[in-house]
């Protein structure tokens, strides 16, 4: 838990939240298919007839099966969460990547310094060169 010390409070709050979200979607899914099974058994002793207490066990099987469709979709919207909370939380890498383009950039830039100051050296030495031969002919 070390690393959830070093989160700020809002951070720390929000990956709660999202543990909270998966215990209770996760919990509720568990118990409405453990009731389904239940109810699918058929043993109940109850004064209400067969064929009305087969229509109420169905009923509630539907119900059940609503929950666990519900319960799954909340589960694949946290699952979206979380992606969107790790891109947007991603410094670590973020900055890696930054780092290694400007490292990149810096080189690229030292490439083009060189080649620039290359360059002017080879322009002033031909100047030099023509002003030289400029003063030494006899054409001027």
């Amino acid at each position: 838990m070390s690393i959830s010390r070093s989160l700020p409070q809002s951070k720390e709050a929000l990956l709660k939240s999202y543990r909270t979200r998966l215990k209770d979607d996760v919990k509720s899914m568990l118990e409405n298919f453990e009731e389904i099974v239940k109810l699918s058994k058929g043993e109940h002793d109850t004064q209400l007839s067969r064929m009305t207490q087969c229509e109420q066990d169905t009923y509630e099987m539907h119900v059940r099966a609503a929950n666990i469709v519900r319960a799954g979709e909340s589960l694949m919207k946290l699952v979206s969460d979380i992606k969107q909370y790790l891109i947007l939380n991603d410094f670590p890498s973020v900055n890696e990547a930054i780092t290694h383009n400007s490292k990149v950039f810096r080189s690229k830039q030292a490439e083009c310094d060189q080649k620039l100051m290359s360059l002017r050296d080879d322009m002033a030495a031909d100047l030099y060169d023509l002003e030289e031969e400029y003063y030494s002919s006899i054409n001027k």
